[in-house]
Order: structure tokens, then C-alpha cells, then sequence
């Protein structure tokens, strides 16, 4: 079980209130090519002088674990061992970065001209800039951003080169590998590349993991990768990866490095770049391939204001403190072990624990933005809700996420009224004013509900709901004990609490919340909600007031994602079927939800989400609510009748208490 230091959200609350500042000031007041040729002398790790390519091609193609898999498929394969040393130098030569200082400068240039064309402001904490740049001269470092944009990457490296600091090598998938121009450019700015999967493939494995932990044993330049594996399509933080954290946490617990600095990093958008292709992927559109002409046709999203961003920089987190007293580091150096096999149970434990504590610091330095708070707000309020009443909700909404540890940039020098027609005006593609009312695009109708139209409120709401999710996060346990308290079927504490855990497992994939601290999160949930006045207690039972409006926000915030899980339930109950794959599940939930929909059973178009349907299929499956069985052919699935009616009956709001209503 991790120890109290990792997981409790209230040791980990954002202090996002630092200095920060404006980079793109300085770009709309000076020469950019003056600052593409500017003097760049990084600081780097203990004063390392740089290394060849040839150099740590050697490195890497010479390691006794690569040396000893190549040996072992030798026997097993019959294949001989000079054409696997070839394939193994033909892995690193299409994986290698190829970093050089003048594509930097024309990454430089370019990005300036981009960055000021599309943003008003992008901010970083300077404190962040000064512990990175710290953290760089001692330790190898290893950057981890939140990941719900291409910009992302874009924007670290353009950070590093603006502060002086080295750039990193990135992580990135090998298809951008492929695209013409771009993706040697791309290479040459630091970027090494990645097939998207290869765990099966023990050669393409041990290569890679080589390659980095070369380049973290040597600190030739820190590394960066996204925990979450991919972008965000919803605007929530999306369950870590393990795979790369595991191979560049081996050097340090091999002793190989005296210890190991994780930065965890919070990007965030006010307006997202790729928001429509997110949301056409969420309802079932194929993800466009990367490829140069598809980046020629994107060019007309190049055209418009996105707002400000905001990157801050945590505190980098040390392996070495975060191992004392959890790891015996000697058993696992007395271990004859190659990259192929799985680490002992108390490492995987220890690095799955150090991946929520990453994710838990980059949602807790997330910025919120007005546009965020009004998303949240309107969701709960369709089609329509009148501007006046809009505006007392936000004064409330601001007070409420900044008790709760959220941070909201909010320009203090524009009225209300100001803030709010600005973020209506830049999310002009799912909401206006109208007639006093604020409304969301394609929901303030009265047509005749058609497959069509679903579609397009689909389209408007999943985009509205990317912006509500970035702040549900700071809610999530006071929510999950009030959706609790209105689905228990009495005021027992104890009969809320067996609610509050089977939903907060239940709902595990939309949410990070660290494993075994379910009584914490209670705990912390209900103390939040007793300050609101929310709740009263005695020792043994819990009454809500149903009238709070905070109660009432709290409730809409985390009913949806209830009533999406709700009605994939009622999908298996209606379609009992020997098996099906999670394609045949997202189709068919999917297509039942658009019925739905159209009977006017239901308006929960997040039920209508990939995401939510994916998720869901995964906690069924945890949950035994269906039953998963790996094949030749894929996995396939089927549902367990009797645990799908008790998820049903256990997600129901009882019509006698709490009946729902809305911020």
C-alpha cells in the first residue's frame, strides 16, 4: 500500500498564486530573429561536455542487456547473430534524435511567430524555471506534461530555449516520423520516436529501454514524455502509462545513478487547439494519420484568438526521498533480471503510486478560466439560462473552486460582464448570448429531434463538457460522498460510505484518485462538505441539504457520468448476448443512447463519448460486472446479469430523497 506521502489530494493542492510571466511580451516588442541567433549556453548536468551520436550509438548497441537478448533469440530463433545485431542498429538509427542547434533556432523563430499569431499571453511560473534549471546542473531530469494538445511538446522545448536550459529529447510516436519535412525537423529539434506499441517485441523493447536509460544515466539532455500515453480528448486527465516510467526509474534503483528528478508540468489552454477533432473522434470519427498534407489542410485552425496559456513547473520530485523506506534498492540489484521481465511487486507498486503523485500534481496546477466555470454552469442548465442568474452562479462557482483548492486566472481588471462576453465570444463555437440568455449552440431548438441534430448537440455539448471536466478534479470527492448520500438507501454513514466506494470504484477511470485510499477521500469529502454546510453528522448517519446550492452543482457535476454508466447498463440488461467485443459494446451502447435521445428518455450525451464507453467497459470488467476472456481473435466480453441489475439498482437516485436538480 503507498504511504500516506503520495496519495492524499489535500498534501498535494496547487499554489499557482507564484510570479508569473508573459514570454510572448518580450516577442511582440522585439526582433524574433534577434532571439532565434541569441547566445544559448544551456545549463546542463554537472558541466557535461556534449556527446557524440556515434558515441552513444555505441553506448546503447554494446549493453550487456542488449548483448544477452540478442544471444537468447540467437538460440531460441536459430537466427544468426550478425542479422540481429543489424536489425538492433536499424531500430536505433530509425528511433535516434538528431539534435542540432540550428534547427533549434529555426524552431526558434518559427514558433515564435506562431505562438504570437494564435495567443494572447503564454505564462510560466518563474519559480518552476529557477528549481528546473537547479535540477538540471544536479540529477538527470525527466519532464512530464499534461498532454491535451501537439503544442504541448512544441511549447516545452520553445520554454527550455527562451530560459537557457536544455533541450530536451522527447518521446514521440513514430508515425510523426513519417511525415515529409517535418518529421526530420522534428528530429533534429530533439524528438526521438516511438512505435506506438512493442512490448511483444523483445528486441525493438530492449533497444529502446537502452536508448533511454543511456541518455538518463549520461544526463545529456533531460527527457520528456507524457504519463498519460496520448492527448486528452475531454479535457480530464487520462490514467498513467507505466511502461516508460518503469525504464527510467531502473538507473536509479539499479544504483546507476545516484538519484533522479521527475517534474511533473501543468499546460493549460484556455482554448484548445484541437477541440473539434477531439470531439468528432469522442462520437466516432477515425483519427486523422500525421502526415505533412494533413498538417497543409489544418492550417485554416491557424486563424483566431486561443487565449492565454499557462505552464507551471512543479517542485521536481526526487526518486531518491520518494524510495527511502519503501524500496530495499540492494534485493533489487541482487536480481539476474533483463528489460523483458516485469519488476518485483513492491517496484510495480512504487512506480504505479509515483504516477498518480505526477498526475495528482498536474491537476493540481491547473489554471481554470472563466470559460471553464461558465461551461460548468450552462451544462447544468440547458438549453438555456438567463444571463443575470448566470452571472450570480459564477460569482458562486469562484468563491466555491478557489475554497477548494482550485486556481482560476481571472483578469481582475474587466468587470464581470467583460469576462463573461470575452469567454462566450472565444468559445463562440458552442455557446452564445441570446436574448438575454446564454444557450448552447444547437440545444435551443424546438425541431423535431432527428439522428442529424443529435449529432450536432452531441458535437456542441462534448465541447462544452472538455471545458466542465478540467475542473472536476477540484470537486470529485465531495461530489462522489453527495451522489453517495442521494443513491444510499438510508442516512447511515455506513451504508453512504459502502455507496461512496463502490461508485468512486466504479467511476476509477474518469478520474485520477490513488489506489487504497478510499476512507481518506471519504473523509476529506465530508469535511469539505461540513465547512459548506452542505452536510450535518452525528456518529452514526449523514443528512445532506437538499436546498444548498452547492449540493445541487456538486450532484450535477458527477450525474452524468451516473446516468451514462446507467444506461450502459441497461444496454447489457436489454441485449443478453454470449459475447461481444468493446467495438460491438461502443457501437451498440452507443446507438441504444441516440434512441434514447430520440424517444426523449435521456439528454446524457456524454453517454454518446468513446471515453465514457470505454471506461465503462473497463470498470465492468474490474468489477466482474462483465466477465473478459483474452483470445486468438481479441478479447471479448459478456455480462454477468445479476452484477449488472445491482450496478443498475445501486446508481439510482430513490425518487423519495434528493430528487435532482440543478446549479
Amino acid at each position: 500500500m503507498a504511504g500516506p506521502e503520495f496519495c492524499l489530494q489535500k498534501e498535494i493542492k496547487g499554489n499557482t498564486r507564484e510570479v508569473f510571466e508573459d514570454i510572448l511580451e518580450e516577442r511582440r516588442t522585439s526582433s524574433d530573429l534577434r532571439y532565434a541567433l541569441k547566445s544559448f549556453t544551456p545549463v546542463v548536468y554537472k558541466t557535461l561536455t556534449p556527446c557524440k551520436q556515434s558515441a552513444i550509438k555505441s553506448m546503447v548497441l554494446d549493453s550487456p542487456n542488449l548483448q544477452h537478448i540478442i544471444l537468447k533469440m540467437s538460440v531460441e530463433s536459430g537466427e544468426p547473430l550478425n542479422l540481429l545485431q543489424k536489425q538492433a542498429a536499424q531500430i536505433f538509427d530509425e528511433m535516434n534524435h538528431n539534435l542540432k542547434l540550428g534547427a533549434i533556432r529555426l524552431f526558434a523563430l518559427s514558433l515564435s511567430k506562431f505562438f504570437k499569431r494564435l495567443y494572447k499571453k503564454v505564462f510560466v511560473n518563474l519559480e518552476g524555471i529557477q528549481k528546473l534549471a537547479k535540477a538540471i546542473q544536479e540529477h538527470p531530469v525527466v519532464l512530464l506534461p499534461s498532454h491535451r494538445s501537439y503544442i504541448d511538446f512544441l511549447l516545452i522545448s520553445y520554454i527550455m530555449y527562451t530560459y537557457d536550459l536544455a533541450i530536451p529529447i522527447i518521446a514521440a510516436g513514430e508515425d510523426l516520423s513519417r511525415m515529409k519535412f517535418v518529421g526530420p525537423f522534428l528530429r533534429m529539434s530533439g524528438a526521438f520516436f516511438i512505435r506506438r506499441t512493442f512490448h511483444e517485441d523483445k528486441l525493438y523493447w530492449t533497444v529502446f529501454s537502452e536508448y533511454v536509460k543511456t541518455m538518463l544515466r549520461n544526463g545529456y539532455a533531460p527527457l520528456e514524455f507524457f504519463i498519460e500515453g496520448q492527448r486528452s480528448r475531454t479535457g480530464k486527465t487520462i490514467q498513467p502509462r507505466l511502461g516508460l516510467l518503469n525504464v527510467v526509474t531502473e538507473p536509479f534503483l539499479r544504483g546507476e545513478v545516484y538519484d533522479t528528478y521527475l517534474v511533473p508540468i501543468s499546460i493549460s489552454y484556455e482554448k484548445t487547439l484541437e477541440e473539434s477533432f477531439h470531439v468528432q473522434e469522442l462520437l466516432g470519427a477515425q483519427k486523422s494519420k500525421e502526415s505533412t498534407s494533413g498538417l497543409i489542410k489544418a492550417r485554416k485552425l491557424l486563424i483566431g484568438n486561443f487565449g492565454n496559456i499557462h505552464v507551471y513547473i512543479a517542485q521536481p520530485i526526487s526518486l531518491r526521498s520518494m524510495a527511502s523506506g519503501r524500496i530495499n534498492r540492494s534485493q533489487y540489484n541482487l536480481a539476474q533480471r533483463n528489460s523483458l521481465q516485469r519488476p518485483p511487486e513492491d517496484i510495480q507498486t512504487f512506480i504505479s503510486d509515483l504516477a498518480y503523485k505526477v498526475e495528482l500534481h498536474q491537476i493540481a496546477n491547473m489554471v481554470l478560466s472563466p470559460g471553464d466555470l461558465i461551461a460548468g454552469i450552462l451544462l447544468q442548465n440547458l438549453p438555456r439560462l438567463n444571463y443575470n442568474l448566470l452571472v450570480e452562479k459564477i460569482y458562486m462557482l469562484r468563491k466555491l473552486t478557489e475554497d477548494f483548492g482550485g486556481c482560476i486566472d481571472w483578469p481582475d481588471n474587466k468587470s464581470i460582464h467583460e469576462v463573461v462576453q470575452y469567454s462566450v465570444s472565444l468559445h463562440s463555437n458552442f455557446m452564445a448570448i441570446v436574448d438575454d440568455h446564454i444557450v448552447l449552440l444547437e440545444h435551443n431548438v424546438t425541431k423535431v429531434l432527428t439522428e442529424e441534430l443529435i449529432t450536432k448537440q452531441a458535437l456542441t455539448f462534448l465541447t462544452g463538457a472538455s471545458y466542465r471536466n478540467k475542473m472536476v478534479n477540484v470537486f470529485v470527492r465531495p461530489a462522489l460522498v453527495v451522489l453517495a448520500c442521494k443513491t444510499a438507501q438510508s442516512f447511515q454513514k455506513d451504508e453512504i460510505r459502502r455507496s461512496f466506494c463502490f461508485m468512486r470504484n466504479l467511476f476509477s477511470r474518469e478520474f485520477i484518485l490513488c489506489h487504497d485510499k478510499e476512507e481518506q477521500d471519504f473523509e476529506e469529502g465530508c469535511h469539505l462538505l461540513a465547512k459548506f454546510n452542505v452536510i450535518s453528522e452525528t456518529p452514526d448517519e449523514i443528512f445532506i441539504n437538499e436546498n444548498n446550492s452547492v449540493a445541487q452543482f456538486l450532484f450535477g457535476m458527477l450525474y452524468s457520468v451516473s446516468e451514462g454508466y446507467q444506461l450502459a447498463c441497461a444496454y447489457l440488461k436489454q441485449n443478453i448476448v454470449d459475447s461481444f467485443t468493446d467495438k460491438q459494446y461502443i457501437a451498440g451502447v452507443r446507438q441504444y443512447v441516440f434512441k434514447q435521445i430520440l424517444t426523449g428518455a435521456t439528454k446524457c450525451y456524454d453517454a454518446l463519448s468513446s471515453d465514457l464507453l470505454k471506461n465503462s467497459l473497463a470498470s465492468f470488467a474490474q468489477l466482474g460486472i462483465v466477465k473478459s476472456k483474452k483470445t486468438y481473435n481479441g478479447t471479448f466480453f459478456s455480462p454477468d446479469v445479476e452484477a449488472v441489475i445491482h450496478a443498475t439498482a445501486t446508481l439510482e437516485v430513490p425518487s423519495r430523497k434528493f430528487p435532482a436538480s440543478r446549479l
